[in-house]
């Protein structure tokens, strides 16, 4: 099967997504690292004191008066939330996702490494049914860490399997923004709903009607966002449904949805992504055993992310290819998919997040944190491991790969 030609400017702006995620993915680590060297110093009561500064925002009768922790993961988060809804809306319509020979293989190994995760964890903490609302922490995958540990290995690493990696964590995302929806919304209020909804719908008309500026859009929007956030709805999955209304046709200055993510996305790679880093990476190491490493809780999170998301991408493409049913990207051999695979186990930014959903305890937070900790950092060592061995030896993949997509 001979693969289309990429539309227009696409691999353009595949190359500039994936250069900003690298730099991001960087000072990602360098925010989570300090915010983990804070929590643990004589500094720690400053920081938890600084997350819990109370912020407050008053329009006549309408006030929210949320922490600046809750500020973090409910309103910057719903800024990271939109501009992965313009990614997604861009990859369906005109990118790698835009046709099924494209979307196949990433496709199935998102799919596998979302379900496979999500039944270890679940096996793990099957006598503790207080921790299965858990069950999604470990079926996420961090782009911008993912890609910045990849960024480690040089130009060695073919744009290909950049754009694998890429597209399952797009899906990836799409799975988490599912998931939240359905599993992580809290008792609704119909008034708030209702505003939300009627905004929403202000939003697609603008669409219907050919409207291609991006303030009307915006202004409607934070409409929107309050109305869900007032709801019960989590607020961030305003900015995915926000995101998907925004025209992908040409205005006078350009494509809106290309315009805003171009615009957006340097401020969520270099500050609010780290920012969120920093707000909930803080695991605190006092009194750390060797038998807290090895609670359930933890534990489901660090295994599914180690061992059932690289089983899961690897073994859903494997069977896939083998059946015919998709084609491995061109150049691209199987040991390069195994170390893609370890490194889809960095769940960080969206882990982190959904543990935020699932828990509201404090020790179950750090709990979670310190699982995802260990399971991402596991996961990135694995990847580099398999793909440093892989990587020295360019010449043999492309037989490799017309032999595995003969099969």
């Amino acid at each position: 099967m001979t693969a289309r030609p990429a539309p227009h400017g696409l691999g353009a702006t595949n190359n500039g997504f994936i250069t900003k995620e690298t730099a991001g993915g960087l000072i990602l680590m360098i925010a989570a690292l300090a915010a983990l060297l804070i929590n643990n110093s004589a500094l720690a009561p400053l920081y938890t004191a600084f997350l819990d500064l109370p912020v407050a925002v008053q329009v006549g009768p309408l006030a929210i008066d949320k922490p600046l922790l809750l500020w973090v993961n409910d309103g910057l988060m719903a800024i990271f939330f939109f501009l992965v809804g313009l990614e997604i809306k861009r990859e369906v319509l005109v990118g790698e996702l835009s046709s099924v020979d494209r979307a196949a293989l990433p496709l199935v190994a998102a799919v596998g490494g979302m379900a496979v995760p999500a039944l270890i964890f679940t096996g793990i903490n099957l006598g503790t049914p207080e921790n299965l609302s858990g069950w999604a922490i470990p079926a996420a995958t961090d782009i911008a860490f993912a890609l910045g540990i990849l960024a480690l290995l040089g130009p060695r690493v073919p744009v290909a399997l950049k754009v694998f990696l890429l597209g399952i964590a797009i899906i990836d995302d799409l799975g988490a923004i599912i998931a939240i929806a359905l599993f992580y919304t809290a008792d609704l209020s119909a008034a708030s709903l209702a505003v939300g909804g009627a905004g929403l719908a202000v939003l697609v008309a603008l669409n219907r009607f050919g409207v291609t500026r991006v303030a009307p859009y915006i202004l409607v929007g934070i409409v929107v966002w309050v109305g869900v956030l007032k709801s019960g709805v989590h607020a961030t999955l305003a900015g995915v449904l926000i995101a998907l209304t925004i025209p992908m046709r040409d205005g006078r200055g350009g494509s809106p949805v290309e315009h805003l993510e171009h615009g957006l996305h340097p401020w969520v790679a270099y500050l609010i992504v780290p920012i969120f880093a920093f707000a909930n990476a803080g695991v605190s190491l006092a009194g750390l055993s060797f038998a807290h490493l090895l609670a359930p809780l933890p534990l489901g999170i660090a295994l599914g992310l180690f061992i059932g998301k690289p089983l899961g991408v690897l073994g859903l493409s494997w069977i896939s290819v083998k059946a015919g049913l998709c084609r491995l990207p061109d150049g691209v051999g199987w040991k390069q998919i195994a170390g893609v695979a370890g490194l889809t186990g960095i769940g960080f930014t969206m882990s982190l997040f959904i543990g935020t959903l699932a828990f509201d305890g404090a020790d179950q937070l750090n709990t979670v944190r310190l699982g995802v900790l260990m399971g991402s950092v596991l996961s990135a060592l694995l990847g580099v491991l398999v793909l440093r061995r892989t990587l020295d030896r360019p010449a043999r993949l492309p037989a490799l790969a017309r032999t595995d997509t003969a099969g």
